[in-house]
């Protein structure tokens, strides 16, 4: 039965651990040293294998069967195999075990020394829970639980369950909190990668003393971003997935996946999509498919820096350059190669395609392999840094928007003029003007560098969200300029972006993990191409250039229809108080769940120490308001009913603000009060 936690809980565990600890090992095969039993096994394997294979050795060129044995012989095989057999058992178990179950225990990571003895001042957390705190209910494993001391007074609802591991992780989180045993090596020494989140979670709420209840924690495979994608994970960040489309581009129809919290966006690239649609489709052209890395290096003179400069760009030493930096990889093939000098320092800007991959490590192993060759021919060459910004990445810069880097699209559509009046509500004319005096001649004033266009940067970000690309190269893939003509004696519309930098790739990073998975297998995108590798992540990158089209079309129909602002009002705000949300509440104490410990004088701020009473006079008031008064007096009853045996006098009261508990300073010792796990305590005024 679920309920009360008996003290004779703590005494049965440690006693099956005791009995665990004293189960044979190899180890024990003679009473001595470890060091002592592991030499004399060892040689008596490595005699005996020498022994028996002269013996056998002398009975092959005597022609003497094998099977026929002295006593000598046979007691050399005994010795064999009882050899065997323990550094079997003490080595090869061992390490097997540790390659199938990578799982350490606490003393791993806590030194004997340091046990936890006092466990009066451990507070409950209230999410770190095995299910997302702010969307799902209660569950028996809602949290880590500390252990408690059996001489207190303990209330604990019916429906928790103290997990197993609880005291090992109570233990390991305090020495996260006390700098003990870093935070960063939790995966390493625990081999449980949620396990190893959940217990940084707690420590960070402890140490912080703010709430994660709002972060989910369950629900994610920790194991798939190990080492790949997020180092020191609490959590993750849901992000809702809107679909636009279908968006019909180069004769295919396509359901755009985008992560956003930008309200309006996806309905009004849907509505870009549809005017798309409506016409006969967009197309799309590829102009070029490569990525860059540009790293720095420093000679004693500017002339030597041109010398190097002229023996890359001389294209007798291409086809030898290429052989060294296409070895990096199979996929990776050297384009070009672009130098610039500053003073006696040389930019080498390499260009190269790289597959499915977006290829930003694929890139720099082979300028790394090239930057080895060079040092053999140059050995005055001072290589300075593998990325000295020529390249550019993350940062908007001329030389991505001119040269390009990644994938550069164009893409195109005529818009007829029964859709621009009826879809979009607007006209050619109109929108030809805005196009001029808002995208290019606007952007311009303003100094834009490949920001000539409406919001090319929402739907980039959006989708590379959706499908696992890295957020910051929106900056670079954002580059576009935004075109619009009358065409067919001014009757329709023509409307391209041109966007030289779309830096997307179909495997690696965290194209990998689920979701993102998910997005780019409903774009026909998911991982790479068998037939013509580099295809999918080229037409990835056609399909934000479409749908940036759609949008960019769909933006500028909205301003110049006068439509931007009162859509924005209607779809675009939230009247929530974000302050009075029960799942971003800072708890009292660094970690309360589903119970209040209160200790001699502390009351809700936790500050005092040791047995005392609670003051006359002084209250705790739950910040919920009076509305659900079924919720409050089933809460009253909950609380007078316990705290009476502890000897304090209990007056509950309901007021506007809340609920108030008034005590008439009776000493009482250390006790929890239950109360409901969406109530959080403060002072009373």
């Amino acid at each position: 039965m679920k309920g009360v936690v008996h003290p004779e809980i703590q005494p049965q565990r440690r006693r099956v651990n005791d009995s665990d600890s004293q189960s044979l090992k190899a180890s024990d095969a003679l009473p001595l040293p470890l060091y002592l039993t592991n030499a004399v096994f060892f040689t008596l394997f490595f005699s005996v294998v020498y022994y028996l294979l002269l013996r056998w050795r002398e009975k092959i060129r005597n022609s003497t069967p094998l099977h026929v044995v002295t006593l000598s012989e046979i007691a050399a095989i005994v010795t064999f195999v009882a050899s065997f057999i323990y550094l079997l058992g003490f080595f090869g178990i061992g390490f097997v075990q540790s390659l199938i179950i990578p799982r350490a225990s606490h003393e791993d990571l806590l030194d004997e020394e340091d046990e936890i003895n006092d466990y009066d001042g451990l507070m409950l957390k209230e999410d770190t829970r095995a299910i997302p705190c702010a969307a799902a209910p209660q569950s028996d494993d809602c949290k880590i639980a500390s252990p408690r001391p059996t001489n207190k007074i303990k209330i604990i609802d019916d429906h928790d369950v103290l997990p197993l591991s609880s005291e090992e992780d109570e233990e390991i989180v305090k020495s996260v909190v006390e700098g003990k045993t870093p935070s960063y090596v939790l995966e390493s020494k625990l081999g449980d990668c949620r396990r190893a989140a959940a217990i940084r979670r707690e420590a960070l709420q402890r140490t912080t003393g703010k709430s994660l209840s709002g972060l989910p924690l369950d629900g994610f495979d920790y194991d798939a971003i190990l080492g790949q994608c997020c180092e020191m994970p609490v959590g993750y960040v849901q992000i809702p997935v809107g679909i636009a489309g279908p968006l019909l581009l180069d004769g295919r129809e396509y359901s755009v996946p985008m992560a956003t919290t930008e309200g309006c966006l996806v309905a009004s690239t849907n509505r870009g999509c549809k005017a798309i649609y409506a016409c006969g489709g967009a197309t799309s052209v590829l102009l070029r498919d490569g990525m860059t890395r540009a790293p720095v290096v420093r000679f004693g003179t500017a002339k030597r820096a041109a010398e190097l400069k002229f023996f890359l760009e001389d294209p007798l030493n291409f086809e030898g350059l290429s052989l060294v930096f296409n070895s990096s990889s199979r996929f990776a093939k050297l384009q070009s190669i672009k130098c610039a000098i500053a003073g006696k320092n040389l930019y080498m800007r390499f260009t190269c395609s790289t597959g499915d991959a977006m290829g930003m490590n694929m890139v720099s192993k082979g300028v790394q392999n090239v930057m080895d060759f060079l040092n053999k021919e140059f050995p005055d060459m001072d290589v300075i840094g593998i990325s000295g910004n020529y390249c550019s990445d993350k940062k908007p810069a001329a030389v991505n928007w001119i040269e390009g880097r990644g994938k550069s699209v164009v893409c195109e559509a005529i818009i007829k003029e029964e859709v621009v009046k009826k879809v979009l509500k607007t006209d050619v004319a109109s929108l030809v003007e805005l196009n001029m005096l808002k995208n290019l001649t606007g952007s311009a004033m303003a100094g834009a560098l490949g920001g000539f266009n409406a919001h090319a940067s929402n739907i980039v970000s959006a989708i590379y969200i959706a499908t696992g690309q890295d957020p910051a190269q929106n900056i670079e893939s954002s580059h576009c300029i935004t075109m619009m003509e009358a065409v067919n004696d001014g009757k329709d519309l023509h409307v391209s972006v041109t966007m030289p930098s779309i830096e997307v790739g179909t495997v690696g990073g965290g194209t990998q993990l689920a979701s993102q998975s998910a997005c780019l297998n409903l774009l026909g995108v998911k991982g790479a191409s068998k037939e013509a590798p580099g295809s999918n992540a080229r037409m990835l990158a056609t399909i934000v250039a479409g749908s940036v089209l759609a949008a960019e079309l769909s933006l500028m129909s909205a301003i110049a229809a006068g439509q931007l602002v009162n859509s924005h009002m209607k779809y675009n705000r939230s009247n929530k108080d974000v302050s009075k949300d029960p799942h971003v509440r800072d708890p009292l104490p660094p970690g309360a769940s589903k119970e209040v410990y209160l200790r001699g004088h502390g009351g809700p701020n936790f500050d005092h120490c040791g047995d005392g009473s609670f003051p006359s006079g002084e209250s705790l008031s739950s910040s919920e308001t009076a509305g659900d008064v079924c919720t409050m007096a089933r809460w009253h009853a909950s609380v007078a009913r316990r705290w009476r045996p502890s000897g304090a006098q209990v007056a509950p009261s309901r007021g506007s603000e809340g609920v108030s508990f008034r005590s008439s300073g009776v000493p009482f010792r250390s006790l929890y009060l239950h109360y409901p796990s969406d109530h959080t305590f403060i002072p009373s005024a």
